[in-house]
């Protein structure tokens, strides 16, 4: 199966996507990020690998948890999802989404992520999922209710 949870031992395969996805951490700052997420239930970080096991791809979700006010109905984000820019249009975002969905499914009430709208708005469209607009309008709201 292309898409795993990923383990400590992958940090030095997911950290250049990291790079590409953009980020201001150095990479010893980010790895303990990712030690840490890792040993945290609440999080699910999943990567996609190709044939030979380099990593093309990675999505990030978090449960979290009950709420004070809304009580147990609880409330999921997906954080990051990124493939590498010559493996786009080959299955490996649409892969990635549906494994954060049946995570979440089990996990969370509610699944909502922001996609920016011309860049990876219409890529959750082609999925359909439909976004509406926030307070930042460039990066509307998409969200699955998984019921009671």
């Amino acid at each position: 199966m292309p898409v795993r949870r990923l383990t400590p031992a992958d940090w030095s395969d997911l950290w250049p996507l990291v790079q590409g996805f953009g980020t201001d951490q150095t990479e010893s700052d980010a790895g303990d990020i990712y030690a840490e997420l890792l040993a945290d239930q609440r999080w699910l970080i999943l990567g996609y690998a190709e044939p030979g096991g380099r990593l093309i791809g990675y999505a990030a979700a978090q449960n979290y948890g009950p709420h004070l006010r809304a009580g147990r109905r609880n409330q999921g984000r997906l954080h990051d999802l990124y493939v590498h820019p010559t493996k786009r249009s080959t299955g490996v975002g649409r892969a990635l989404v549906a494994a954060v969905v049946e995570w979440a499914e089990g996990q969370v009430r509610w699944l909502e992520w922001q996609a920016h709208e011309d860049r990876a708005a219409p890529f959750y469209e082609r999925l359909g999922y439909r976004g509406v607009r926030c307070p930042q309008p460039e990066y509307p709201t998409f969200e699955i209710d998984f019921g009671a």
